[in-house]
């Protein structure tokens, strides 16, 4: 299906993006990536790519709120996955208005490139936050939307867009709403590698809430969703959770890591790390029926071999963390 395909990543130098673009190389299409510009040239999460697997690439660096340059590297795309944005909770408490422009404004920039250029297929990056604390489990696809920080606002502005270029221009999107995703590559800005890094190197392992509730996803599940929901027509003008459909308290996932690293570091409720009361989401698990009839996903690495998987990349990458450093 994807030889010689032109497939647009955004922000494929996170997290995520990194696993997608190597999932869309092996499967052969022509990938061409963008990445947020900077000075020292640095290609994030897509240095960790084979060598051979990184030279076929197209790298164009930019900002999202530069129309002209998203204008200009859509253009000739027969798909774009876009997931490129300010994903950070409490880095939108500290810079709002940077978070809301790029998410927003950049997914209006992808979305009119790809209606004006006759893109055939995009696929745009939602979040489980979108949802706040849940109102009802398991959460599906029509559950409330709640802003309960800047970034989850600037995401609900960004899906709504997505859906009203569904609607008016009947752009052939599709919104995937991962769920709390992990695995090789992910930064300490996220639980799982925070308490990696702080069960292999620390007497204490340092957290905020430790109460509240996640859906966990491997990410090579993660990415497997992106690349099906681009594949069926079926999903155009629909979103889709892509969550495991099981949740785990921080507290319980901390012990599972604690045990997996054979460590005897103990728990300490750390305060700088507690976010605001009515920020908090409390509660998030993923009902994923709709995604396993729509695109006949379904994940398959399950929490505890993925956090065996991610202990082992983490043990073997420890230079690239700043041990219990609270990041936002």
């Amino acid at each position: 299906m994807w030889e010689q395909q032109q497939v647009l990543v955004t922000g494929a130098g996170g997290f995520i993006g990194s696993h997608l673009t190597e999932a869309l190389v092996k499967a052969g299409a022509k990938v061409r990536v963008f990445i947020r510009y900077n000075s020292r040239d640095g290609r994030g999460n897509l240095e960790d790519l084979e060598p051979r697997l990184l030279n076929q690439l197209e790298i164009i660096a930019g900002d999202l709120r530069d129309a002209d340059v998203i204008d200009r590297t859509v253009k000739g795309c027969d798909a774009v996955f876009h997931l490129g944005a300010l994903v950070g909770i409490p880095y939108s408490y500290k810079n709002p208005r940077e978070v809301v422009e790029t998410n927003i404004m950049g997914t209006f920039n992808v979305l009119t490139a790809a209606r004006d250029n006759g893109v055939e297929r995009v696929v745009h990056t939602s979040t489980s936050e979108v949802y706040g604390s849940a109102i009802y489990v398991p959460i599906d696809e029509s559950h409330p939307l709640q802003g309960q920080s800047p970034y989850s606002a600037s995401k609900i502005g960004a899906d709504k867009l997505a859906e009203s270029f569904y609607a008016s221009y009947d752009l052939p999107v599709v919104t995937v709403r991962p769920f709390n995703c992990y695995g090789p590559r992910q930064s300490a800005r996220a639980v799982i590698p925070t308490l990696i890094t702080q069960a292999l190197a620390c007497q204490e392992i340092r957290l905020g809430n430790t109460e509240t509730q996640r859906d966990f996803t491997f990410v090579t599940d993660t990415a497997e969703g992106f690349i099906k929901a681009a594949l069926s027509p079926a999903g155009f003008g629909k979103v889709l959770n892509i969550g495991s459909g099981r949740e785990i308290s921080i507290g319980q996932l901390a012990q599972i890591i604690i045990n997996t690293v054979q460590s005897t570091a103990q728990i300490v409720v750390d305060e700088t790390r507690v976010r605001p009361s009515r920020s908090e989401v409390s509660r998030l698990l993923a009902d994923n029926r709709l995604a396993k009839e729509t695109i006949g996903w379904a994940p398959d690495v399950s929490l505890e071999e993925g956090i065996k998987k991610t202990v082992a990349w983490i043990a073997s990458h420890m230079n690239r963390f700043q041990i219990g450093k609270y990041q936002i």
